[in-house]
């Protein structure tokens, strides 16, 4: 029997990749309207979080994570993916497609991170975050922040999102990525959700050359406005098909 991706040239694979403290659970609403879309969704946990809190460690770094999403590609048997990473998740994406390009056809990064070969989040971070990171990390791990940070202010949500994040490893922050110069021949979009707030992302869509499209719902847009991100996700389905 053919695999489901396999099976409609007109159905996209995504595989939507959370950011620090979350889980795979953020993207639930996101990841429901694309399935109703007709393509296939994968919304992987990152070892340390969600679901997988129990494996919370010290030692857990950036490669762990981006060795978890290549496990994804590999045991699911995936290819032609759109890839999108959210905040941190950036680094982990971009990582994944540079080792496994063949597998990849699109990038989305949505408020996200992305470094050269040998630069970690906390180089690329303001110095106030970076200040932030340091004065809360408590025995290798920092604490999540307030959803207000988020840019999550309705009480429902709020309470909701406040109530599944958990510590993040403090290394995946400063482990440098890894990057042979393979993922910048991916096409990639940005998405900025927070285009007018503190953190430099719409300076790093262009500095990469990327296509951005602004959604200014704040940086949770897969919680605060999940059909809106579903458009601009489904725009990257008809550029492959």
């Amino acid at each position: 029997m053919a695999r489901a991706h396999e099976a409609d040239d007109t159905m996209t694979t995504y595989v939507l990749v959370h950011g620090a403290w979350h889980g795979g659970w953020c993207w639930r609403r996101t990841a429901d309207l694309l399935r109703r879309a007709g393509h296939e969704v994968h919304v992987p946990t990152l070892t340390g979080l969600g679901e997988r809190a129990h494996l919370l460690g010290v030692e857990i770094g950036l490669r762990t994570h981006v060795d978890d999403l290549l496990g994804v590609l590999t045991y699911e048997d995936l290819r032609n993916v759109v890839l999108v990473g959210h905040s941190y998740a950036g680094l982990v994406v971009r990582e994944a497609a540079d080792r496994m390009p063949e597998r990849v056809s699109r990038i989305t990064m949505v408020d996200a991170w992305a470094g050269q070969d040998g630069q970690s989040l906390e180089d690329l971070v303001p110095d106030f975050f970076r200040d932030w990171i340091g004065s809360t990390t408590v025995d290798g791990l920092i604490p999540p922040p307030p959803a207000a940070a988020l840019g999550v202010t309705k009480p429902d949500q709020v309470a909701w999102l406040e109530t599944r994040l958990t510590p993040h490893p403090r290394r995946t922050f400063s482990e440098p990525s890894r990057l042979s110069g393979a993922v910048d021949a991916i096409g990639c979009r940005a998405v900025l959700c927070s285009p007018g707030g503190p953190m430099p992302f719409p300076d790093l869509a262009e500095k990469n050359g990327w296509e951005s499209t602004v959604l200014d719902v704040g940086h949770a847009a897969m919680l605060t406005a999940p059909q809106a991100l579903a458009d601009i996700l489904l725009q990257d389905a008809r550029l492959i098909i």
